[in-house]
């Protein structure tokens, strides 16, 4: 009942400010009314709803401009099987910036991500800035988890953390972090994380991100990555990822032996013209116990006329898996300035076990968006999957958007 009263005062507070009525603040934000229907997975039932979709922010409340609000939530009718009204806030915060010029205050539910965690968070976040080289930040709050019946966190679900972002280096980032999360059974992660990217000769973009689990004593996740623009049309791009699952330590998950995942990837992208892209990729995917794959990817996007693109993308799989492959074609066209048509199918074959060898899976789809004026827009999409568990898997989504 909190979350409904909560929804429902973030879509009252916006109607009320949207009429601008002796108000000097600036409000801003997104109505999006939806209607939707699909297949709950859960049960195989159909399902059908109507959502209502609203993100807020109000701007400029005070005279200097520093007190500003944001919001996001959405609500939804069941109108099919009888499961009546859900609703999740996604965030809903009060902003105050540059206090002192030094400090930059959030409160509220909000959504905070650093390179050692990230979280929903009723909470509070601080950003000291403007006192060096470095910048740094605490935040900490109830951690906000969802279920699919709606909020799911116990009274002993907190996160706190706090990072050091090094400022004032015109083409290089820097981040140092650290990120708890606690439970009913006390500390469930205890992580560390780092990130970094720095530019090189207008040319050159190097970048790495990685967490450290200090429970376990092992690395969760390490990126690091080359990018190379040799000139205006071309990009180079290399990336060696690894990622090792880490569970909270309270789940039972904890005590599962796990297998590190691992995979060097590197990609082309190259402009021909402005009616011409084309991109190759290859990956080579390491899954432990010798598990290994190669995967190569092609693909291209063409206007051959101004009104329309085609994108055509291919991937080509082989080793751990079997031999797989999949492809899309996707077409948009814009018969007239205010209406967009698109459309695509998409083919994967897969292979779930040795017993039931190769299947595939397809889908096809058709979307619109008509803009009414600028403010005003209403959009339609709808597609069939085609695959083992379902002959026809109809689902659609028809929405009318109004920007403030």
């Amino acid at each position: 009942m909190t979350l409904k009263r909560m929804f429902c005062l973030l879509t009252g507070l916006g109607m009320l400010l949207s009429t601008g009525i002796a108000w000097s603040a600036e409000v801003h934000g997104r109505s999006s009314t939806q209607y939707q229907w699909f297949t709950d997975y859960l049960t195989g039932n159909k399902q059908a709803e109507f959502g209502q979709y609203l993100n807020l922010s109000v701007t400029k409340i005070d005279p200097a401009g520093k007190l500003s609000f944001y919001g996001y939530g959405r609500g939804n009718q069941d109108i099919l099987n009888g499961q009546g009204f859900n609703a999740r806030l996604y965030f809903l915060y009060g902003d105050y910036s540059n206090l002192f010029d030094k400090v930059d205050i959030r409160v509220g539910r909000q959504f905070v991500n650093y390179a050692a965690g990230s979280a929903l968070v009723d909470g509070g976040k601080i950003d000291l800035k403007n006192v060096g080289p470095v910048a740094f930040s605490i935040m900490g709050g109830r951690n906000v988890i969802f279920n699919l019946d709606g909020e799911a966190s116990n009274d002993n679900d907190f996160v706190w953390g706090v990072a050091a972002n090094l400022v004032g280096l015109k083409k290089t980032d820097a981040e140092l972090s650290y990120f708890m999360k606690l439970d009913d059974a006390g500390i469930a992660r205890d992580q560390v994380g780092g990130s970094f990217k720095q530019y090189l000769f207008n040319s050159l973009k190097i970048y790495a991100n990685t967490r450290f689990d200090l429970t376990s004593e092992a690395f969760s996740e390490v990126l690091t990555g080359v990018k190379y623009y040799p000139n205006s049309d071309l990009v180079l791009t290399g990336e060696w990822y690894q990622s090792y699952p880490i569970f909270d330590n309270s789940s039972i998950y904890s005590v599962f032996a796990v297998n590190r995942y691992q995979e060097a990837v590197f990609r082309a992208d190259y402009t021909i013209n402005d009616k011409i892209t084309v991109n190759a990729g290859y990956s080579k995917q390491f899954y432990g116990e010798d598990a290994e794959a190669d995967v190569y990817g092609i693909g291209t996007q063409i206007r051959p006329i101004d009104k329309v693109q085609l994108n055509l993308n291919y991937d080509y799989r082989t080793g751990y898996g079997g031999k797989l492959n999949g492809g899309a074609v996707e077409i948009m066209y814009e018969p007239i300035k205010p209406l967009e048509l698109a459309g695509g199918i998409h083919y994967d074959t897969y292979e779930r076990d040795r017993a039931t060898g190769r299947e595939t899976a397809r889908k096809y789809w058709l979307g619109s968006k008509y803009k009414l004026n600028k403010s005003m827009a209403a959009s339609a999409r709808v597609e069939n999957n085609v695959n083992q568990q379902y002959k026809d898997d109809w689902a659609g989504r028809i929405a009318f958007n109004y920007d403030f």
